[in-house]
């Protein structure tokens, strides 16, 4: 299986910005598991900026440019760090790809990117694809890192995105405000009832929502390609996931 995984700030960080230690430990562990396995595995990981700011002991997420880019700059490093020891712990080697929406939207450049993946892929390593949010604006205004990972998994034919965030998945209702709400385990058609199901930004740190993650589904299904999304407490669920069981929500790819 050729699976993208995208990973949400809350799911690698404290509420205080710091490395959640034991989970990054875990998705670790398990990517690397489920690499050992024969599967290509592409990780779109956001936290940056959350990083940063935890590394520069700022008290919460600013709110102007050059420092949200100059937070980005520290936490990128402290991000590719963490990555390169955990997995090379596991004999996996890593790869960072910073990209920004004209690496995408420009022909040349989209097929350079594609190329590149492809070959390390074939040379088994683990590409770690981020925004370059040090010197683009546009990401970081939109903050949209599972947009990113739905054309990054759309562009390398992946057979699955999984975005692990902070939420079980789509919900009939803000499960934070109703109690009545229920988890939608399967969406066939986007529709502007699923819409219509989305809310604001996600946490403190981070800048998605659940509007974003209907977007990359839209993008994702679209393409003929099946996403999930599933609650990253617990990096485990990728088993269940991987092995076919039932978790989160999954959007289901146009055949």
């Amino acid at each position: 299986m050729r699976l993208v995984i995208k990973v949400g700030t809350s799911t690698l960080a404290h509420s205080s910005g710091k490395l959640n230690i034991r989970r990054v430990e875990s998705l670790c562990k398990v990517i690397s598991d489920l690499k050992n396995a024969g599967n290509e595995i592409v990780l779109v990981s956001s936290g940056a900026i959350g990083m940063g700011v935890g590394k520069l002991n700022l008290s919460c997420r600013p709110s102007d440019m050059p420092t949200k880019q100059a937070a980005a700059a520290v936490g990128q490093c402290e991000l590719m760090y963490t990555y390169d020891r955990l997995f090379s712990e596991y004999n996996h080697t890593v790869a960072q790809i910073l990209i920004t929406g004209d690496d995408i939207e420009n022909s040349s450049r989209r097929t350079h990117f594609i190329n590149t993946m492809e070959r390390l892929l074939e040379l088994g390593a683990l590409p770690v694809i981020n925004e370059n949010d040090t010197v683009a604006t546009a990401e970081i205004a939109v903050g949209d890192n599972d947009t990113l990972a739905a054309i990054v998994a759309v562009s390398i034919k992946a057979d699955l995105l999984v975005l692990l965030t902070d939420i079980d998945g789509l919900y009939s209702a803000d499960p934070k405000k109703d109690s009545s709400a229920k988890l939608i385990s399967v969406v066939e058609n986007i529709d502007d009832g699923i819409r219509s199901l989305a809310g604001g930004a996600g946490s403190a740190l981070g800048t998605g929502g659940m509007a974003t993650k209907i977007h990359a589904a839209e993008i994702c299904t679209s393409g003929g390609i099946d996403m999930i999304i599933a609650r990253g407490t617990d990096p485990a669920v990728l088993y269940d996931i991987y092995e076919g069981k039932g978790a989160g929500t999954r959007f289901i790819g146009k055949k």
